[in-house]
């Protein structure tokens, strides 16, 4: 699942990206006709990916161990006049076990729709 559109920006510090797919009807994060902005974090966690693979410039396997402090001020992110989102992850620390990443979503008029942060730990390759 591919949520991101495309990537703006991004540089050691974080990567932000622009999406329209929270307007799909076949965005698989529906629920009906509904897109709950909560559904927000999981855009955001792929523009930490997407930042995590730029530096890294390979696939590294991890998961999301914490998401906290997660804020949205919509009900919901399939609203037209939201436009174009504006979907960042700002890198706040790395270490041998993973990293933590800021989360914002904006609105194309620059209205913060949802923030938070995740910790994202590295899997043991074996």
């Amino acid at each position: 699942m591919v949520l991101l559109d495309r990537v703006v920006s991004w540089d050691e510090a974080g990567a932000l990206c622009v999406t329209n797919a929270h307007l799909r009807p076949s965005n698989p994060l529906r629920r009906g006709d509904r897109l709950p902005a909560i559904c927000g974090a999981e855009f955001a966690l792929q523009a930490a990916a997407v930042h995590g693979a730029m530096r890294h410039g390979e696939k590294r396997r991890a998961y999301v161990a914490l998401l906290r402090d997660v804020d949205w001020t919509v009900e919901r992110l399939d609203d037209a006049t939201l436009g174009e989102l504006h979907v960042a992850a700002r890198l706040v620390g790395e270490t041998e076990v993973g990293v933590i990443y800021d989360l914002h979503i904006g609105s194309a008029v620059g209205d913060t729709l949802l923030t938070g942060r995740a910790v994202i730990a590295w899997t043991q390759e074996t």
